[in-house]
């Protein structure tokens, strides 16, 4: 058929999406606030503005938006390793953890292939494992709101090409400790690779997580996932980051959109990492009031797993889960829900979390035991 030649009959195809797409559930984030009565506190972003020398960075950087950023984010990624003490061709960032998490996931899985993670965890894993075609296995949580790495060495399989720890996990805040990881790493095969993410290991009390450079440095099927967008703030400029083997990490880098991390991101970034010092006071505040807030809730009678993110989970029925909803809504306070398992809170300002104790105080009486 030429352009000259047309069709003597309507043509009713149109294009379609593959099934691995129209069958995904759409990612929910943190509903967003509007109104300075309203307490944000749906999306574990920090509540402080950016530290002042990442906002005078991207002030700085802001006459160059003319320009495409170092697609390899050279300077960034330099800073990051020496941060870290390992080499930039370890390193590969991304617009946040979880477009380097697709990076890792594009990177290492074909059809098929399968990635295991608990569940409930970050709720992007299945999205982007789906997405590239592979086969999400969800492992449920033990009865301690933590992986169940027993379970997860089981469902092991020959096609299982990635293994996701979340520590501390999203959404429940529960670590997995260095002791454990070490002994499940040596239970399964060195050909998978073991993402551990720790979005919010900045948050953690020492010891309570995993050390995961030495583990990377001991075990070469180990991948680090980290962000900024947490305890450094930089939740609106997308940039994270991921430490593994060189070759891995080159691989991550190849799959990666050209220009995803903006130069304003970049260039925040390593400012924020400048700025450690006041960062980390900022989070010791944070846990501070995660301490009070939980000692309160244990008071009035909530039996909570100790978080280790800057967050706190209430495990609830969809029953108690809607009145909480219900009751925190009428207060202009936004958390987040999750049908048939519970409701999570950001731990933010001492006004903000007072608010969340009365409301859950006036609610003691219903709580799942």
């Amino acid at each position: 058929m030429t352009i000259t030649q047309f069709r003597t009959s309507p043509d009713t195809a149109r294009p379609t999406l593959r099934d691995a797409v129209t069958g995904l559930p759409s990612y929910v984030p943190g509903r967003r606030s509007a109104g300075t009565d309203i307490a944000a506190l749906a999306s574990n972003e920090s509540h402080y503005e950016p530290l002042p020398a990442a906002a005078a960075a991207v002030a700085a950087a802001a006459g160059t938006m003319n320009r495409y950023p170092d697609s390899a984010a050279v300077e960034l990624r330099e800073r990051l390793a020496s941060h870290l003490g390992v080499t930039a061709g370890e390193v590969a960032v991304g617009p946040g953890s979880v477009g380097v998490l697709q990076q890792i996931i594009t990177g290492l899985c074909d059809a098929g292939d399968e990635v295991i993670f608990a569940w409930r965890s970050f709720e992007a894993y299945p999205i982007l494992v789906e997405l590239a075609g592979a086969r999400p296995v969800r492992i449920p949580l033990n009865h301690l709101e933590g992986h169940d790495l027993d379970a997860m060495a089981a469902a092991v399989s020959e096609r299982t090409k990635v293994i996701l720890l979340c520590t501390p996990n999203n959404p429940t805040g529960v670590p997995i400790s260095h002791k454990r990881i070490d002994a499940f790493l040596r239970a399964v095969r060195s050909d998978i690779l073991l993402v551990i993410d720790e979005a919010y290991v900045e948050y953690a009390e020492a010891g309570s997580g995993p050390d995961s450079l030495a583990l990377y440095r001991e075990y070469p099927n180990v991948c680090i996932l980290r962000t900024f967008s947490k305890a450094y703030g930089l939740a609106g400029l997308r940039v994270g980051y991921a430490v593994a083997a060189p070759a891995i990490a080159e691989g991550l880098r190849r799959t990666a959109l050209p220009f995803s991390v903006s130069a304003l991101a970049q260039k925040a970034a390593i400012a924020s990492l400048d700025a450690g010092e006041e960062m980390e006071a900022r989070v010791a505040v944070v846990k501070q009031e995660r301490a009070r807030m939980s000692e309160q809730l244990a008071a009035q009678g909530w039996k909570l797993q100790p978080s280790q993110g800057n967050f706190l989970w209430i495990r609830a029925d969809d029953g108690l889960r809607a009145r909480l909803i219900e009751a925190f809504d009428g207060a202009g306070i936004l958390v987040r829900a999750y049908q048939g398992d519970g409701v999570r809170i950001t731990v933010a300002d001492a006004a903000s979390n007072d608010r969340v104790l009365r409301i859950l105080e006036a609610h003691a009486a219903l709580k799942t035991d």
